[in-house]
This record gives structure tokens, sequence and C-alpha cells, in this order.
């Protein structure tokens, strides 16, 4: 089985709404990917309490549409707290969503965060959480967070289910790896459009198996092809590319 943690349907509007995630979907089949775990962003961030409940009633109707192969993250901006509570509670408990997708618009550190970070305790369930490091200025995104930032705040939420978004993605992927080993209950997803030789290899090296799942946040060829050319063990391989996220979803697949 193959699961893509970290995936995208297409933003709400136009004459076919569906139309690139048809095209996701016929990727997902010429590379065997049984699942796509999806979150639909708005395009304008910070999104408001509107722009995000639109996305995930979007994301809601795209599974309706194409069935089960699609599992949805609910999107939302902890900025809105109340907001943002109520929409996960509704996204989880009646669309059967399976998990949150944050992106950039506060850090994960940030005290405006923790109600949702509360919430996905109680209701079991993971964040997808966009993340990087560099060492250059990202003007766009000041509020994005790293692997530091997710293990500070692990420290004060343990039992929290946090996966890093695309290692090899968002900068430098040998520091990330680096902070990833001191945060032992964090997990990081391998999607990303850099396809380093090795980075596989030192990921489990350095961070362990069991917490590596395998995604491509809409690199798919790549995605699939780093993890496949890998030198590691066949079921090390298994383990990313389902076991553990099947885990971290408590059997929902």
């Amino acid at each position: 089985m193959r699961i893509d943690a970290h995936a995208h349907v297409s933003t709400p509007g136009g004459d076919d709404p569906w139309a690139a995630d048809r095209l996701l979907l016929e990727a997902a089949d010429a590379l065997e990917i049984d699942y796509l775990c999806c979150s639909s962003l708005s395009s304008l961030r910070p999104a408001t309490p509107e722009a995000f409940r639109a996305c995930n009633e979007h994301l809601h109707r795209t599974i309706e549409h194409f069935g089960d192969r699609i599992l949805g993250y609910c999107y939302v901006n902890p900025g809105y707290q109340k907001e943002a509570v109520a929409e996960i509670r509704h996204c989880i408990e009646d669309f059967g969503f399976i998990g949150v997708k944050l992106y950039n618009e506060y850090k994960v550190t940030d005290p405006a965060v923790r109600p949702v970070l509360e919430i996905c305790i109680e209701l079991d369930v993971p964040i997808l959480h966009h993340a990087g490091h560099t060492w250059w200025p990202l003007p766009g995104q000041p509020n994005i967070s790293d692997a530091a930032d997710m293990g500070r705040v692990l420290v004060q939420y343990p039992e929290l289910k946090l996966i890093y978004g695309h290692i090899c993605g968002g900068g430098d992927w040998e520091w990330t790896l680096r902070a990833l080993r001191d945060a032992p209950q964090l997990y990081a997803d391998t999607s990303g459009s850099v396809v380093d030789e090795g980075v596989i290899e030192k990921a489990v090296e350095m961070v362990g198996v069991e917490r590596l799942v395998f995604a491509c946040d809409m690199s798919m060829t790549a995605g699939v092809g780093k993890l496949l050319a890998a030198d590691i063990s066949e079921s090390d391989r298994e383990m990313i590319f389902s076991g553990n996220m099947r885990r971290l979803l408590g059997g929902r697949i």
C-alpha cells in the first residue's frame, strides 16, 4: 500500500472544479498510490474563517465526487481560535476528515495555536504542518515553523501527533534532520521538490524509519522515485510508504 500523506486538491471555483483533481488521481493511478491525504488551501492568506470554511467544504465535495481514495485534512487559520476549533470538530466529526493542515499564518509555538493543538489531541488526529528552515530571508513566510519549533511544542504537548511537512522542501534538509533527531515524538514527511541523492537514507539513519511518512506534495514522480531508489530494506520502505501513516491514523485505513 502507498499512502501519500501530503497532497492538495484544487482551490474552489472554475467552470470544472475537479479538472485538476482528475489529473491528480490519474497520476496516483500511474504511480500506484492508493490514498491521497489532501487539504485545500486558500489562495489568499492569512485565511479568514469564510475562506477556510469554503476550502474545507470544497474538499468535502471533492471527496464525495471521487470516493474514499481522497482523505481530508481540515485547513484552518489558528488566529481565529473559536472558529478554527469549531471547524476542526465539524470536519472531523461530520465530514470524516482524518487530520488538520496548518500553513504559515502562525508559528506553531505561538500561544494562539494552542486551542488547535488541544482539539487535535482531544479528537486524536494528526496535524500536518507546513515547515522549512532556510539561511536566507523568506519575506513571504515570516511565520514559517521549523523542526526546532515543533520540538518545543511537543515538550508541552507530548501526546500531540505532529507531522513536519516536506523535509525535502523549504530549505536546508540536513539542518532539519538534525533538529528532527532531537525531537523524538515528531514525524516527518518525505515530500518536497529536492531530490538530492541520499536524503531518504540519511533520514532513516538520523530520524528513524518509524517516524517517516511517504508524501509527494504534488511532486508526484519525484516523491515516489526517491523512495523506490533509496538504499533501504523492503520492510523499511513499506513502513514509510504506508505503515507509519496507518499507525498515525489509528486504523482509519
